[in-house]
């Protein structure tokens, strides 16, 4: 009995979760629809813009990168994040809770979608170009994680995931100078 009670207190919590984030998608795919009513032909760039480590110890994991690999912080790093330049692309090093929270992972969801600890981004000029890349992302019904909103570190960004359940941050980061190659 304490199993089956267990069972399906459980499954009412999914329930209740994925109705809740399936009601916040809802609310603001129709917001991008309205904002964006024409089809869209928005295609991303072939490139990757920081690749974000969530790590257990901000302060370890720098020490690490800079003391073993001997790579230097870039100046976008703060006393929160790392970063560090690597050619056309940033490493960053966050703590692993604060990334599963800017992403608005609530701990296990399923096997697919349980948070790993890091995220892909793809960094757009604009905030513009996040919700068109969004609106064609709702389109073609890829599976949205976050909707685009302002964050708390200055930017607009969302989420999607791909087929296994890898996070991709969709960004505008007003703080990070994208080049015509799409280099960082």
């Amino acid at each position: 009995e304490t199993c089956t009670l267990f069972s399906m207190l459980y499954s009412l919590k999914n329930l209740r979760n994925n109705h809740l984030r399936t009601s916040k998608q809802n609310h603001t795919t129709r917001k991008i629809n309205q904002n964006n009513s024409r089809k869209h032909h928005t295609t991303m760039e072939q490139r990757l813009s920081i690749l974000t480590l969530g790590v257990s110890d901000l302060q370890a994991s720098t020490a690490f990168y800079n003391d073993i690999f001997q790579w230097t912080k870039s100046d976008h790093s703060t006393d929160s994040i790392t970063f560090f330049h690597l050619n056309t692309m940033l490493l960053g090093l966050f703590p692993v809770e604060k990334l599963a929270e800017d992403a608005q992972i609530e701990g296990f969801l399923n096997e697919k979608q349980k948070f790993r600890g890091s995220t892909m981004a793809y960094n757009t000029r604009t905030e513009k170009e996040v919700d068109e890349l969004f609106a064609m992302f709702v389109e073609k019904g890829v599976d949205i994680v976050k909707m685009p909103e302002k964050v708390f570190w200055g930017g607009y960004s969302g989420y999607i995931s791909d087929l296994d359940g890898h996070l991709w941050e969709i960004a505008y980061n007003p703080f990070l100078e994208i080049g015509s190659d799409g280099s960082v």
